[in-house]
């Protein structure tokens, strides 16, 4: 049997500026959105653009990079594992969210700080109870 795999590969542009809460043991986690853009012509040569928008987690000191070095509309490209995380709100409702669990990040374009482009950073990905989740 061969190994299984779960990886993804984006470039996208962030659609709002990251947001970074701690879990209650202390961990940073920080969240934000990606756009990516795609684009083609239909057989009556009109042009259409579709949008797709990724949820992207990042935890421990990938967290604190993304935070600190990330903004709305800046482009990006993340490597990570797609996640399925469910719960209930408070009126016991059932909700499904993915999410891309980031092990890499790195900033294209224009950037404030050409040192940061390629962080080499890796998140310890570890399964996280629901609860460990502070939004």
């Amino acid at each position: 049997m061969g190994r299984d795999l779960n990886k993804v590969m984006l470039i996208g542009h962030l659609g709002r500026d990251p947001e970074m809460r701690y879990t209650p043991s202390g961990r940073p986690v920080t969240t934000f959105t990606v756009a990516t853009s795609r684009s083609w012509n239909t057989t009556d040569g009109e042009r259409r653009t579709e949008t797709e928008w990724f949820n992207i987690v990042a935890w421990g000191n990938l967290a604190e990079i993304c935070k600190q070095y990330l903004n709305k509309g800046q482009q990006v490209y993340i490597e990570g594992r797609l996640q399925t995380r469910r719960w209930e709100d408070s009126e016991g409702a059932k909700h499904t969210s993915v999410e891309i669990v980031t092990s890499e990040m790195m900033i294209l374009g224009d950037r404030r700080d050409t040192n940061h482009g390629h962080t080499g950073e890796t998140s310890e990905i570890e399964p996280v109870e629901e609860d460990e989740y502070p939004f």
